[in-house]
Parts: structure tokens; C-alpha cells; sequence
């Protein structure tokens, strides 16, 4: 028996922490640290919104672990330096950890396990992310898969569900090291764009539960209809607490097969797993192709030639396009660091085909804003709607916000609560304002370019600008 780092990362939660459970269970005592160290993850440090979030899940973390006798150190610095150091200061001689699987996770991570290894110090990592190694699951000539659904049907032939692991009751924690206080890691934005955040979140393994909890009992019964409903409490909002590692995947899988439902909703629970399979299948391809991080899965579209827009893309970002669900979804992302995943689509889609501008822009911004900014999730996200990604959505599928506004917030609820200044508009014209005579718009007190932007872009013209973009690379020509 002796005493063991703890290397926490992106896993702050203390039940179903295989890495934790492990070291606990071989060990007397443990030192449990966080190192802040952003470079390490470059050029994909954490943005903004994603800072506030890991500001408040430490916190969360720290006090969890005050309730077993055990406390959070807190360093921050080149990660192999600092272990180095404590492993010095107390005497360790072994580490645990979490796997973190983007590209230059895995970089750092080999050269410290290789360093830690020659030094004598015993290495141990696991998996607490994912439902499956990403090199578990692969094609019969044991490639990696490429489309989703022979991917996700492997995964179920595997076996979703695993045996979890309590919580431990107590954690015995070494008292000697040194921990810089919270505040210290300056993770808190100093724009106030963050102040709404707490009063739509909770960041945390209590609040995960709780999320987890309240969308099993309330919503996952409908999920498969009311995930597409904006204005709807129809989604789980857990992807925050997913990407911080406050709960497993495999939890949740539990929770699903464990809620008792209706009879004929099994397919709404199906649903529901089907999208952690996405999740899943992000990072498997993040994986295995790792260059997809900035350049697209379809390499027909190395050629595409983009628009450069600065005017149209600040437009996108601040939630003044003209098209009303688009600036809603725009304006909730910058309010609540979250949009709905319906919205994400149909944001992304004018950005990458009516505007023509790089769908790179459009995953940067996310990053920057969203508190589940996912660097996998994002990836695969961006390229799914701009049609250059593995299993993405046809190039000709392009979303109209006019027709997406009105099949799926008909009664105008989730465009009214962002854009205010359209609550007057009867639901037949809220989604497209510019329909409505001046004088028709001067009775609702709205005049388009003062109150309200005219569109940006023509919806028609523009599609087919984009649409003769992708004939010209699919015929191998040159991009008109």
C-alpha cells in the first residue's frame, strides 16, 4: 500500500470514476489534483463559456470531496512539470488518470506516460468517457467505420450496459500539498455576457444527477417528438455534464433502461440512446481522423471555395440575420451558452450554404460560447450540416429557417421569448416579417432595418449559388 496521484481532468465526478475507484482500491493514500493548463490542448483551449462552466465544476468537485475527508489540489503549468513535482513532494509512486481521446490529449499524454514510466513511476489510465474504446469497435477487415448506423449497431451488438461503480463514502487524501485557491486559474470571463449562465445551470455531479433525473421523469416518455420542439423542455441538457465528465455515459444508459415508460414509447427511449450513440461516434471519428479537427471528411470539399463575409458572419453571431429563428437560436446561445440541437442545424446551415461561409467560422464561435463545447461534438456537427463530414447530411439539404420556423415552433413561443421586438406578429407572418407592407408592420409598431433587420441573404438565390458550388467539385471543376 502506498500513496497515488489522482489526476483528475475531464472526469470531475467521484461515482462511476473508474480511475479513482482503481487507485483507491490499491493504495492508502491519494493526492488528488487538477492542473489547469491550457496549452496543453492547443489550439483547442477551452473558450469562454467552457471556462465559466469548469470554474464551477471544480468547485463542486472540491466540496464533494470535502464531504469524504478529502481535498482538492489545484496547480496549474505545464501538466508533466507539475505531476513531476508532486510526485516529489509526496512521495507517489503511481499516477491514475482519466483518457481524454482528442489529438492533442493523446500527444501529451503518450510523452508524459513515457517520461513517468523511465522515472519508475507506474501508470494507469482508464476509460470513464466513452461507452466503448474507440479501437474496440471496428468493420470486419477491422477499419474504422465511416457511416453511423453499422457503427451503432455494433456498439448494441457489444453490449450498452456495464456494471457501475458506487461513489465512495470516504477518500484518504494527503494533507501535505500545496493547492492554489480557485480563484487563482482566472477561469471566470471578464465579459458580463456570463452572468446569465447560473440561472440555467447548475455545473456539477449534484446538478448532472439532477438533469439526468428530471429529463427521465418528464420528458424522455416524448422525447422522439419533443426533441425537435425548441420552445419545449424536450432535450436532457446534459451535454455540459457530459463533456466535464460529470456523469458517464454509461449511467445514463442505466437510467434509460431502468425508467419505466408507456406503453408503445420504447422507441422514444431508442431515440434517446441513439443520440449518445452520436456522441460516441464523434469521437470514435475524431479518433481515427483526427485531421478533421479543422480540414473536411470529404476531401471533395479541400477545393470548395468559400465566401469571406466578415459583415455576414457578425450578423450570424449577434442574432440580426432577419430570419427570426435564427437569430433566436443565436441570441439563446449568447444568453444561456446552450441552443437547442434543431436550432444548431438550421443556424449552421445558413452560415455554411446560404452564406457560403466557412462552416470552421461557424464551429470556432461555437466554441468560443457553448458551455458543452466538444471538440469531437462540434467537429462532427459542423461537418454533418455543411455536408463535408462522415455520414453527413446531402450537400442539397439545405434548411429554409422559414418553413423550420413554422413546422416546429408553429405558435412562434421560442422566436417570441429571443426576439422581443417580433412578439407583436401574428404567428402567420412571425417567421418571415419581411412579407408584411410597411404600413402592415407599422401596426405592429415594427419597421424592418431600424427595429428589426431586413434578411441578409435571399433564401432562394442563394441556395442555388450553393448547390451550383457543390456541382462544380462534384464534377471535379473548378469552383465557380
Amino acid at each position: 500500500m502506498s500513496v497515488a496521484l489522482l489526476w483528475f481532468r475531464r472526469d470531475l465526478r467521484l461515482h462511476d470514476n473508474p480511475a479513482l475507484l482503481a487507485a483507491l482500491a490499491a493504495h492508502r493514500q491519494l493526492v488528488l489534483v487538477y492542473i489547469h493548463d491550457p496549452d496543453a490542448e492547443a489550439p483547442w483551449q477551452a473558450g469562454g463559456a467552457s471556462r465559466w462552466w469548469l470554474h464551477h465544476s471544480l468547485a463542486a468537485l472540491d466540496k464533494s470531496l470535502a464531504q469524504r475527508g478529502a481535498r482538492l489540489i489545484l496547480r496549474q503549468g505545464d501538466s508533466q512539470s507539475v505531476l513531476q513535482a508532486l510526485i516529489k513532494e509526496c512521495g507517489a509512486t503511481h499516477i491514475y488518470w482519466n483518457r481524454l481521446y482528442e489529438p492533442a490529449c493523446i500527444q501529451r499524454d503518450s510523452a508524459i506516460k513515457i517520461a513517468l514510466q523511465a522515472q519508475g513511476i507506474l501508470v494507469s489510465s482508464h476509460n470513464s468517457a466513452l461507452l466503448f474504446e474507440p479501437w474496440q469497435v471496428v468493420k470486419p477487415d477491422s477499419t474504422p467505420y465511416r457511416v453511423f448506423t453499422p457503427f451503432w449497431k455494433t456498439c448494441q451488438r457489444l453490449g450498452l450496459e456495464r456494471q457501475l461503480q458506487a461513489a465512495p463514502g470516504q477518500i484518504p487524501s494527503l494533507d501535505g500539498p500545496d493547492s492554489l485557491p480557485l480563484e487563482a486559474l482566472q477561469l471566470q470571463p471578464r465579459l458580463a455576457w456570463a452572468d446569465g449562465f447560473a440561472h440555467s445551470w447548475t455545473p456539477g455531479e449534484d446538478g448532472a444527477l439532477q438533469a439526468m433525473e428530471l429529463f427521465m421523469d418528464t420528458a424522455l416518455s416524448h422525447y422522439a417528438e419533443g426533441r425537435d420542439r425548441p420552445a419545449q423542455p424536450g432535450t436532457a441538457r446534459l451535454s455540459p455534464h457530459l463533456h466535464f465528465g460529470e456523469i458517464s455515459p454509461a449511467r445514463l444508459v442505466q437510467a434509460v433502461m431502468q425508467t419505466p415508460l408507456p406503453s408503445g414509447h420504447l422507441a422514444d427511449a431508442e431515440t434517446w440512446l441513439r443520440e449518445l450513440g452520436w456522441r460516441e461516434f464523434a469521437h470514435y471519428l475524431l479518433y481515427h481522423f483526427p485531421e478533421t479537427a479543422t480540414q473536411p471528411f470529404d476531401p471533395r470539399f479541400t477545393d470548395f471555395r468559400w465566401e469571406h463575409d466578415p459583415q455576414g458572419l457578425q450578423a450570424w453571431q449577434r442574432g440580426q440575420t432577419g430570419f427570426p429563428i435564427i437569430d433566436a437560436g443565436m441570441r439563446e446561445l449568447w444568453h444561456t451558452g446552450w441552443m437547442h440541437n434543431r436550432v444548431r442545424m438550421i443556424v449552421a446551415s445558413l452560415l455554411s450554404k446560404n452564406l457560403l461561409i466557412p462552416w470552421q467560422a461557424g464551429a470556432a464561435w461555437f466554441w468560443d460560447t457553448l458551455l458543452d463545447a466538444d471538440l469531437a461534438a462540434n467537429t462532427l456537427g459542423w461537418q454533418w450540416t455543411a455536408g463535408c463530414g462522415a455520414d453527413a447530411a446531402p450537400w442539397f439539404r439545405i434548411f429554409n429557417p422559414v418553413l423550420q420556423g413554422q413546422k416546429f415552433d408553429p405558435q412562434g413561443t421560442y422566436v417570441r421569448r429571443w426576439v422581443p421586438e417580433l412578439a407583436a406578429l401574428p404567428n402567420k407572418h412571425l417567421h418571415q416579417p419581411w412579407r408584411l407592407s410597411a404600413a402592415e408592420l407599422a401596426t405592429y409598431g415594427l419597421k424592418l432595418g431600424e427595429d428589426y433587420p431586413s434578411p441578409i441573404v435571399d433564401l432562394s438565390a442563394s441556395r442555388q449559388r450553393a448547390l451550383a458550388r457543390f456541382d462544380a467539385i462534384k464534377q471535379g471543376t473548378k469552383s465557380i
